[in-house]
């Protein structure tokens, strides 16, 4: 058979690596807003060849983190005012089902990680990690609804605004409201009131959604994560 052989398993990984180094980079600020992602470059920076780094902003671009322009290739997608407020009314929908559905099917096992990630994000005094830790407590109480396409979906809206939310945190009282709010969720689900914790949950995204809006204008202005 005269077919030229690639080794697929290698390129898969180099490119499954560079789309997560980048996806990260994005989501922290590190690489900001309308910053570009030059192939050759980034190929140099991996040791790699520009396939994986291709096949990388692809997958990026699907998600709504990367953009391709005219003469200038790819760049670091921004987020609308529009699109973010959408999102929040989307996690206001998907979220609080989540939950609800999660509980009944929670174990003492799940409500330990739960209650261990709340305790992790309320004693945090590294704003770096605050959105990191903010995503690990929700995502403890969502797994148990064994709602995988949802979780996935609900990834990927979060991926599109997580830079912002990370900057949220430090621009107002975020970090100490969410904690309060975390922690009556967390309440609900471990007396087994799945629809009080629906409601909590509702609440408390549509309270970081007007919390959002308040500090629009300096979320926007934003180039990179606030250094503390």
């Amino acid at each position: 058979m005269k077919i030229r052989s690639v080794d697929i398993s290698q390129m898969a990984s180099a490119s499954t690596l560079i789309f997560e180094a980048l996806r990260r980079a994005i989501i922290e600020g590190s690489l900001a807003e309308g910053e570009p992602l030059r192939q050759d470059d980034i190929a140099r920076r991996f040791n790699a060849s520009r396939i994986p780094v291709r096949e990388a902003l692809t997958r990026l671009e699907e998600l709504g983190l990367v953009r391709t322009q005219r003469y200038k290739g790819a760049v670091v997608s921004g987020l609308s005012s529009e699109e973010a407020v959408e999102i929040f009314d989307f996690r206001a929908l998907v979220e609080p089902e989540l939950i609800r559905r999660a509980v009944p099917r929670m174990t003492a096992t799940s409500l330990a990680e739960a209650r261990a990630a709340h305790k992790a994000f309320g004693g945090s005094t590294d704003p770096m990690v605050w959105g990191d830790l903010n995503r690990v407590f929700h995502a403890s109480l969502y797994l148990p609804s064994g709602l995988s396409y949802h979780l996935e979906v609900l990834g990927n809206a979060m991926d599109r605004i997580d830079r912002y939310l990370r900057a949220q945190l430090l621009l107002s009282d975020g970090m100490e409201r969410a904690t309060v709010e975390h922690l009556a969720i967390l309440t609900a689900c471990e007396v087994g009131d799945a629809d009080g914790a629906a409601a909590l949950t509702r609440d408390h995204i549509e309270g970081a959604r007007a919390s959002f809006l308040e500090h629009l204008h300096e979320l926007m202005g934003k180039r990179g994560p606030p250094v503390p």
